[in-house]
């Protein structure tokens, strides 16, 4: 796909207008998050996020058999923390 440059004005408030042919093309709605990502050469693309709020995220890490309980939850992190600062020393 070709590029190509679209302007857009920045305004005193720093806000600025995502352009009708860039929204079209991200299929943005008002009230989408965006994500800036700024890469490691200096330039910055504008994306729509993968999961723009917690409510999309669900489902997303998979599902149990048998939900866990509190006590399960709390010693899984308790292990996790542990492994991790045990890899990492300070």
């Amino acid at each position: 796909m070709a590029s190509k440059e679209i302007l857009s004005t920045i305004t005193t408030k720093g806000q600025v207008t995502i352009p009708a042919e860039v929204r079209k093309h991200l299929d943005l709605k008002p009230g989408d998050k965006i994500l800036f990502v700024v890469e490691d050469a200096g330039d910055v693309r504008l994306a729509a996020p993968k999961y723009p709020d917690i409510e999309s995220l669900r489902g997303a890490a998979g599902s149990l058999e048998k939900p866990l309980s509190w006590e399960e939850m709390r010693a899984i992190a308790r292990e996790d923390h542990l492994t991790s600062q045990s890899n990492n020393p300070k």
